[in-house]
């Protein structure tokens, strides 16, 4: 029998793994963490698939730091699936098609932002410091998820990294922007939320009558800029009346997200 193994022996990486979900998914998982590296090989593998398009599969759906693929049982196996996703793997990196950069008006002020005075509190900073810290970085993508069209974005300072509300609300109004662990979220729809309101945004996030019906997609790029109330107003009545449009700009593959 050999001896145990020494206490500094290095495991070897366990990732990626393949993961079932039901008889129709396979998950392919590439950490624990919330990582911009692990998502970007998210993004990679997602890319692979589009373009190989394995017999079978439907679907994809990224997330933080997986990737679940769902396949056709009547058409393809797991087995089958699994294979063809760890040749993905194993080849050269697919180019993932670049993203978009969006440039999303919010007003941080009175009922719009609840939260904002109890986050300046807690982080030690004025409002106005509160406010510049979240418009500065360019917030990353990383997935849409909880609600039809919320983007979860990272990565916060780290200044503004808190946990959770302690009480979270039953209901949050369509618009919401919110911060807790580091990211951002935007709720598209209203509803129940435990993050800390910080500020409301006109633009519509979700809409099923568009094509696709979700504004940002994973890999795109978020730029928040502070508007006041009167503007704010305004550009809520434009939507309201369907004539307030907003564009993306295009990003070359090679120009990544920065952050503060």
């Amino acid at each position: 029998m050999p001896p145990p193994a020494a206490s500094t022996d290095i495991l070897p990486d366990p990732f990626p793994r393949f993961l079932s979900s039901g008889d129709t998914a396979l998950i392919v998982e590439f950490g624990r963490s919330v990582d911009r590296t692990l998502n970007e090989r998210v993004l990679e593998l997602d890319a692979a698939v589009r373009a190989a398009q394995p017999p079978g599969v439907v679907e994809t759906i990224p997330t933080f730091r997986s990737l679940m693929v769902v396949y056709d049982p009547l058409v393809t196996r797991a087995a089958e699936v699994r294979s063809a996703l760890a040749a993905l793997l194993n080849t050269s990196r697919a180019a993932v098609v670049a993203g978009r950069r969006w440039r999303v008006p919010v007003c941080y002020e009175g009922d719009l932002a609840p939260d904002l005075e109890a986050v300046a509190k807690t982080t030690g900073l004025s409002l106005g410091e509160v406010v510049a810290l979240h418009t500065t970085p360019v917030h990353h993508v990383y997935m849409i998820g909880f609600v039809a069209g919320l983007p979860y974005l990272g990565d916060l300072p780290t200044a503004l990294a808190l946990p959770r509300r302690a009480s979270p609300r039953v209901r949050l109004p369509a618009g919401s922007v919110a911060i807790a662990m580091g990211l951002t979220v935007i709720y598209p729809v209203e509803s129940p939320g435990g993050w800390h309101l910080i500020g409301n945004t006109p633009v519509t996030l979700f809409d099923p009558g568009r094509m696709p019906p979700a504004l940002m997609a994973p890999g795109d790029q978020v730029v928040f800029e502070m508007v006041q109330r009167d503007v704010f107003d305004d550009m809520r009545a434009a939507v309201v009346d369907g004539c307030f449009p907003i564009a993306p700009e295009p990003l070359a593959p090679d120009q990544p997200g920065t952050t503060a």
